[in-house]
């Protein structure tokens, strides 16, 4: 059923209960939930398991992107 609903609104076939559950322990914890209710909102018995769904330091910000730029648009030489 997961499947064939996912695929009429135009989803990855690959979407599975474990796509919504990730999604949503993802969202929780990008909005500043804590990753101990996480863990037990997921019944996970670690949580190791729960930080697996922890993306929130994966941001990157504007400084590091502009450092990026430069590094990547300048000579070589001036950073050696």
């Amino acid at each position: 059923m997961i499947k064939r609903r996912a695929e009429e609104a135009g989803l990855s076939a690959n979407t599975t209960c474990h796509t919504f559950r990730a999604t949503g322990i993802t969202a929780y914890l990008e909005n500043g939930g804590t990753i101990e209710h996480a863990q037990q909102i997921a019944a996970h018995e670690s949580p190791r398991t729960t930080k697996l769904y922890d993306c929130t330091t994966n941001a990157i910000s504007l400084d590091e992107i502009e450092r990026i730029v430069i590094y990547c648009h300048w000579p070589s030489y001036l950073f050696t």
